[in-house]
């Protein structure tokens, strides 16, 4: 399980992660390759890490392509992604 909230980001970040993580089509077809990737993912958008960010998401995306195209459609995730790539990130 993932550690507790420290900011207002981190708590958004998680919340996001939750809510995906909520959706039936997610929730029965999640394996433990894909939540490893997702806890990976939420990591590194918690702490602002653009390289693992980067490198989080094309590896969804390589090995879990349904799980990435559920993230990338996923309005408070896209939304919170965006945020971040206009950081920099």
């Amino acid at each position: 399980m993932a550690e507790k909230p420290r900011d207002e980001h981190e708590s958004r970040v998680h919340e996001s992660f939750d809510s995906l993580y909520e959706q039936a089509r997610v929730r029965g077809r999640l394996d433990d390759a894909g939540r490893d990737a997702l806890e990976k993912l939420r990591t590194a958008a918690a702490a602002r890490n653009g390289e693992a960010l980067r490198t989080g998401l094309k590896a969804l995306r390589d090995e879990h392509g349904w799980l990435y195209r559920e993230l990338a459609s996923h309005p408070r995730l896209a939304n919170l992604l965006d945020e971040l790539a206009l950081l920099g990130l």
